[in-house]
């Protein structure tokens, strides 16, 4: 008997391994706005959903971090859900004090950018399989506001 237990958990695990998972990647990382207390990134992710039936999303976590050092985290609460059988576009909005790009300023001062990593985890409710996480991981350069930028 038990060795038909162990048959059925096998076959249900082997199964659940194989099915198809939403994918996802990040599109763009680009400066969204400039406000008294801190700068605003913008994250574009684009989720693939292959089930015919929209999947909600629990939450969206994300770290950016620059020169090894974490600058921003936070998480973004009920951002809604994918699409069926559907591509979905999420905005990630990070803000990044300026207090902590002045932290930066060796970096800054080379080239006007700050070299970073944005690591994005993207919560989702399976049917079946339950709560999912989606580990997103992207490096990049982003490019600091300049005067033209903020009075343009």
């Amino acid at each position: 008997m038990a060795n038909l237990v162990d048959k059925a958990m096998n076959y249900v695990s082997e199964k659940v391994a194989n099915m198809p998972k939403p994918e996802a990647s990040v599109t763009n990382v680009d400066l969204k706005g400039l406000s008294f207390g801190s700068v605003e990134y913008l994250a574009n992710v684009s989720v693939t959903n292959p089930y015919s039936h929209s999947i909600p999303i629990c939450e969206i976590s994300y770290i950016l971090k620059s020169d090894g050092r974490d600058i921003a985290t936070g998480k973004v609460p009920d951002p809604g859900s994918l699409k069926a059988s559907d591509s979905t576009m999420l905005d990630v909005v990070v803000n990044v004090p300026h207090s902590v790009l002045i932290s930066l300023a060796r970096d800054i001062g080379r080239d006007w950018d700050i070299d970073y990593e944005l690591q994005i985890g993207l919560v989702i409710d399976l049917p079946v399989i339950g709560n999912f996480t989606i580990p997103l991981s992207t490096k990049g350069e982003i490019k600091l506001p300049t005067m033209s930028d903020v009075f343009a």
